[in-house]
């Protein structure tokens, strides 16, 4: 009885971090698409630099298929442990999350971090007779039988054609493949006509002496500043928003206040490590930190930018 005492005694002395959750096991990270994937690379990298701070090993499941939904799915209903969390593309994860008869809700996951911002382009062959985007469009309207590969049936990369396409007012022929790697890999083979992707996924093909794609346009409301003479799509007379894709970490709605606070402030550390940042770098990677809070409010504005604007594309 004097020790269960003591013990009471010596746990009330104690600060609170004391007793703050901490994983005691492995953590499981789900992506939703395969490995090699624009998803997958940067969360390998982040991941594999967090474990230093998380202190166990960290664990990628890739459960590609269904355009997103097979590993979104089972990341909403894994156990709010603390032992499983996930990234989510936006706009996709908003995009099939209000599709009739959806797999899974936009509630049913809390945020934790957003990791990157992505900024959509337009790409074809470099061997292509498209010189400039204008020419693209000019024949895709004259013909209507264009091909262009995109990353799945409503995902990021069909939205950003669909948004290149309502916008210039021409037809056209969506391919889906099993992802973004899958979908340039059939622009580099000659399978489709053009695509479009995020300009991190492209950045290696259209770069050097030989440059296997060439890059006609971006969906920003002002020029990338590595691609100056690159125009936004908006500087044509096409669509004049910013378009891309972010890239977060999220965990299954329910997860106790203490696991999901280790969590939030676990990638806000990692994510302001100078040694974190300079690897993204040389990775051709900036990272666009936002914290639960900022990260919960994009979630929001993607779902009505999915409710208002995607829906009316397809």
């Amino acid at each position: 009885m004097k020790k269960a005492l003591l013990a009471v005694a010596v746990a009330a002395t104690l600060p609170m971090a004391a007793f703050a959750w901490t994983p005691q096991q492995d953590v499981n990270v789900i992506i939703a698409y395969k490995a090699g994937s624009g998803t997958d690379t940067g969360a390998r990298l982040l991941m594999t630099m967090a474990e230093k701070h998380i202190g166990k090993t960290v664990i990628i499941n890739n459960l590609p298929g269904a355009d997103g939904k097979i590993g979104w799915t089972r990341l909403v209903n894994s156990k709010p442990d603390g032992y499983t969390i996930g990234f989510i593309n936006l706009p996709t994860f908003t995009t099939l999350a209000n599709e009739k008869n959806a797999a899974f809700k936009v509630s049913q996951v809390v945020p934790i971090a957003n990791h990157l911002n992505e900024t959509g382009v337009v790409v074809v062959r470099a061997d292509s007779k498209w010189q400039n985007l204008n020419d693209l469009v000019k024949d895709a309207k004259a013909s209507g039988k264009l091909r262009a590969s995109t990353n799945g049936v409503k995902a990021s990369n069909h939205t950003a054609a669909q948004l290149l396409a309502k916008s210039a007012n021409f037809e056209y022929k969506a391919i889906p493949y099993g992802g973004t790697a899958d979908q340039l890999l059939a622009l580099r083979q000659g399978e489709v006509d053009f695509t479009c992707a995020k300009i991190a996924d492209v950045a290696k093909l259209i770069a050097g002496d030989k440059p296997e794609l060439r890059l006609l346009g971006v969906y920003d409301t002002q020029r990338l500043a590595d691609y100056p003479d690159v125009p936004t799509l908006g500087e044509l007379g096409y669509y004049d928003q910013w378009y891309g894709s972010a890239r977060a970490i999220v965990a299954p709605a329910g997860m106790p206040a203490d696991v999901l606070k280790y969590w939030v402030d676990t990638f806000k550390t990692v994510m302001s490590d100078p040694e974190v940042i300079e690897a993204h770098k040389k990775g051709g990677l900036t990272m666009s930190y936002m914290d639960d809070k900022q990260l919960g409010e994009l979630i929001k504005a993607q779902d009505a930018f999915a409710r208002d604007v995607i829906s009316k594309l397809y």
